[in-house]
């Protein structure tokens, strides 16, 4: 990752291009809505901002293949050791932000998301149930550090902490435990219940008509939680480009490779034998999701001006998951900003 952000800022460095300077005030100026911690604002400004994002999950899938229920349940069901398997998982989070210039080089950033979970599931006797979680999700805080300005480049450090505000205790209602609640496997809970630092690296360049950035990320747990576990490890690059079409408007283009590690540790409430949402050792994997989105921003001379309107969809083009794990269909996301001083 860190050899694709060289090449592609030594590249920079050496185009050609006629344009005096970064302009973050146009619609290509910020990244796919999809994609965060993208841009730094000017001394004193401030910028609140909203996403709904729709994930889903449908299916199973081991390895780069996909599983069917047949091979995942055993009883009537199946040939499978499971005696219950998911079988889609939709997400809904609402993420609030909010950014704040304290200078032309340092930005702070919050965000604080909720979420609303569901997984469908079908036992291996043929049962149909559904369970859910909901709430505010784990807020972080960040500051941006802008380091390297030449022209029309830019590159700015993202130094971060995820906080543990949301609930790992999920529980609901199960065959097997009706008519009492119990623990929800670990893909329901809505926090990681750790200290998460979450450390970036974003380089920008712009010409006169085209904006592009890539951005390395990560998400380090740094604690077990009260439950005994540990989620792992998340490492993320992102590329994303715009093109200024009007003053207005800017198609996006973005791609995402992801890895994430296996949970240390375990929640002894859970048990890995009855459904594979609740081993630990099934939940690495690495993805490769690719965008499209369009950028709205209201023009300069409006009672508008400020605001902008953000729209993505990403698929994944590449899944490998040390599974059986539920598999990525697709996520969608809309979001609005508005900035002022």
């Amino acid at each position: 990752m860190k050899s694709l952000l060289t090449t592609v800022f030594l590249f920079a460095i050496t185009a050609h291009s006629s344009f005096a300077q970064w302009d973050g005030h146009r619609p290509d100026g910020h990244s796919s809505i999809n994609i965060m911690g993208d841009h730094t604002h000017e001394k004193g400004e401030i910028m609140f901002s909203y996403r709904l994002m729709h994930m889903l999950m449908d299916g199973n899938r081991d390895g780069t293949d996909e599983l069917a229920l047949s091979e995942i349940l055993g009883g009537t069901q199946g040939t499978g050791s499971y005696m219950v398997a998911p079988t889609e998982m939709p997400m809904i989070m609402h993420m609030f932000g909010a950014m704040y210039a304290v200078s032309d080089n340092v930005t702070l950033m919050t965000m604080i998301p909720f979420l609303d979970n569901s997984m469908d599931h079908l036992t291996a006797m043929g049962q149909e149930f559904t369970t859910e979680s909901g709430g505010i999700g784990d807020i972080s805080v960040s500051a941006l550090y802008t380091f390297f300005r030449k022209r029309n480049m830019k590159m700015h450090w993202q130094i971060g902490l995820s906080l543990p505000t949301g609930s790992i205790e999920e529980m609901d209602v199960t065959p097997a435990s009706d008519p009492n609640e119990t623990i929800l496997p670990y893909p329901m809970q809505i926090g990681s219940g750790s200290f998460d630092f979450i450390p970036g690296l974003t380089f920008l360049h712009q010409t006169s008509s085209i904006s592009y950035g890539v951005q390395l990320r990560s998400a380090i747990r740094l604690t077990d939680n009260d439950n005994d576990y540990r989620l792992g490890d998340r490492f993320e690059t992102n590329v994303w480009g715009g093109y200024r079409l009007t003053d207005w408007l800017s198609p996006q283009v973005s791609a995402r490779f992801s890895t994430w590690e296996n949970i240390s540790g375990a929640d002894d409430r859970l048990n890995p034998a009855m459904i594979h949402t609740a081993d630990p050792l099934l939940k690495g994997g690495s993805r490769v999701d690719l965008g499209v989105g369009l950028n709205l921003m209201a023009p300069e001379n409006t009672s508008l001006k400020g605001a902008r309107l953000g729209i993505s969809y990403e698929v994944p083009v590449y899944q490998y998951l040390q599974g059986p794990q539920m598999q990525l269909t697709g996520i969608a996301t809309v979001g609005v900003m508005y900035s002022f001083h």
